[in-house]
């Protein structure tokens, strides 16, 4: 099966969204840009087995996972995704994978109705996956990274933690499923993001470790921050597998949560049926973060995960 072949297999879908005039089957997209009042929003990751995921995950995981991190992007800015592009580079075309991956991408994308608009196919030595996700979000309404405030609280979505776990122990015969499922099905807070805009001062996704990220916000707003490890909410699952300190290093430090950091003035913030919202500390002058265990200080750092070091 050539490239062209596998993409008409595999990938091609009818047009279900008028907002694409020309799809897949052309030398790129034509798209309807929003109307008048709304700011463009573009994301992109890229997912390398071995490096982002074990060798031996399931495709439809894989699938649903390589759009999910695209996703939450969006979630962390607020942003209503609408289409996406493909580039899938495979070390040969094998059709149960294919089929399995297909299923994954079309069912995560579907999730927040989102269109698979065009891409490329081509044949490597590894399995590499990149994703654009195009969407829009009203005029200045972005959540950003950049606009924290001292005086500000700290919240997060979710229990920050399982997904480390769950990648820690994947190829373990007791390992706890849920937290396996964790790594492997993570969800994009998207419907939370958006009702954050105008009630978020700046928010962050969770993708390479709580600690880490949060100094990537604060970096980018000029301010430090306070966060109380007695406060993070950490899973029943986590807490009945793992000791206390190492429950905090997964937390801290483990990454590929795909949940929402974010900060606000006050308490009022969106409640959610869906995940915990927890406050965790607060923003003040200055930068760094002080961790506090019972309201006293403790030592921690970590620099999250590096592609290049």
């Amino acid at each position: 099966m050539d490239e062209f072949g596998l993409i008409d297999r595999y990938f091609a879908r009818a047009r279900t969204d008028e907002s694409v005039r020309v799809g897949i089957g052309d030398d790129g997209a034509v798209l309807t840009t929003p109307e008048p009042g709304r700011e463009l929003v573009a994301a992109t990751d890229t997912l390398i087995e071995g490096v982002h995921f074990p060798e031996n995950v399931d495709s439809w995981c894989v699938g649903w996972r390589a759009v999910m991190v695209n996703l939450s992007d969006f979630a962390a800015m607020g942003a209503d995704p609408r289409w996406m592009t493909l580039a899938l580079s495979l070390p040969e075309a094998n059709a149960a994978w294919l089929d399995g991956f297909a299923s994954g991408l079309f069912e995560a994308a579907a999730s927040d109705g989102v269109q698979l608009v065009g891409g490329d196919t081509t044949r490597g030595k590894g399995l590499v996956i990149s994703i654009q996700v195009i969407g829009d979000v009203p005029e200045g309404e972005a959540l950003l990274r950049s606009t924290a405030s001292p005086g500000d609280r700290l919240f997060v979505t979710g229990t920050p933690g399982d997904a480390a776990a769950g990648l820690d122990e994947f190829d373990q015969t007791d390992a706890s499923e849920r937290l396996r499922r964790r790594f492997l099905e993570p969800t994009a807070r998207v419907a939370y993001g958006r009702r954050l805009r105008g009630r978020a001062s700046a928010a962050i996704d969770l993708s390479d470790g709580l600690y880490a990220d949060l100094n990537r916000l604060l970096t980018a707003s000029g301010v430090g921050a306070v966060v109380d490890l007695d406060r993070l909410p950490l899973s029943a699952d986590l807490a009945a597998r793992y000791p206390r300190a190492q429950q905090l290093r997964f937390a801290l430090s483990g990454g590929d949560d795909y949940e929402l950091l974010f900060t606000a003035a006050g308490d009022r913030v969106p409640e959610s049926t869906e995940h915990r919202v927890t406050g965790i500390g607060r923003i003040v002058e200055g930068a760094g973060i002080e961790c506090r265990d019972g309201g006293k200080p403790v030592a921690y750092t970590d620099d999250g995960y590096l592609h290049f070091e």
